[in-house]
């Protein structure tokens, strides 16, 4: 390991926290977003944390953008030893509401920008014997309501993440996918749904939460060093993992009467 990591989303939230928490062990950052103020803003504060690196604004939906990035790290870096597929935006509605554009925009950024980062630096993560870190949510395990296109994408991660764990463990490159609740972040930013009022929901969701983005990026950084694959920052989302694990209708039993809280709430049919 040489200390160089690349993070895409890497302008604000979890990204900017993950950047600062390797920054304090002093490593060289390669910034990637389509946020290129937030991106200023992530370098200067890498640097005053005692990192370094650089920036390029990229969107994770054009794969000769990321593949522009790779390059940029090999010239800058050298190589590469650690990929972070962290760009992701937020959704919801219910099925019904959803349109297809709704589910082309959600798995092309949540999904498709993970399989294409992934795709991109596999060749330097191959020559380094380096890892990858992709984050996905818990909505990847539980499937809440109201959120079918985010819940399928974030699974998708899951399940790439499970694949590449088996193919890539024998050529040196560790995997590991990381599934947090809902936290304090500016995720909201980007949410797309059919209804205002669906926006407010998930807002308390994540105003309420008492853990921020620094400390999952800091659980991230212990758990990483263990070798953990599978990564639950919230004590609440390892307990719900366990009841689903061992009783899965359970949980789809709670599911179901969330779900009519949330239409008798909303005022939906």
């Amino acid at each position: 390991m040489q200390k160089r990591m690349m993070i895409t989303g890497a302008g604000s939230g979890l990204g900017r926290e993950i950047a600062l928490r390797w920054a304090r062990e002093g490593w060289q950052l390669a910034l990637a977003d389509v946020n290129e103020t937030g991106l200023a803003e992530s370098l200067q504060l890498v640097r005053e944390a005692g990192g370094d690196g650089f920036t390029m604004r990229c969107d994770v939906r054009d794969y000769s953008q990321l593949t522009a990035v790779a390059q940029a790290c090999e010239e800058r870096f050298g190589g590469l030893d650690v990929l972070v597929n962290n760009a992701g935006v937020s959704a919801g509605g219910f099925f019904g509401d959803l349109s297809l554009e709704d589910w082309d925009w959600q798995l092309a950024i949540n999904l498709m920008g993970v399989v294409k980062g992934c795709k991109a630096f596999l060749p330097l993560l191959l020559q380094s014997k380096g890892r990858i870190i992709n984050i996905a949510s818990m909505a990847a395990l539980m499937q809440g309501p109201a959120m079918s296109n985010y819940n399928v994408a974030k699974a998708g991660v899951v399940a790439l993440s499970e694949s590449l764990l088996p193919e890539l463990k024998p050529e040196g490159v560790s995997v590991h996918v990381v599934c947090p609740s809902f936290f304090q972040t500016n995720l909201l930013d980007s949410f797309r749904g059919p209804t205002p009022a669906m926006k407010q929901q998930v807002g308390k969701l994540l105003e309420g939460s008492p853990i921020s983005a620094a400390d999952i990026a800091d659980y991230i950084y212990q758990e990483v060093a263990k070798g953990a694959f599978m990564i639950l920052p919230h004590e609440q989302g390892r307990m719900a993992w366990q009841v689903k694990q061992q009783n899965p209708q359970a949980i789809y039993d709670e599911m179901t009467v969330m779900c009519e809280k949330m239409r008798s709430k909303l005022g939906a049919s």
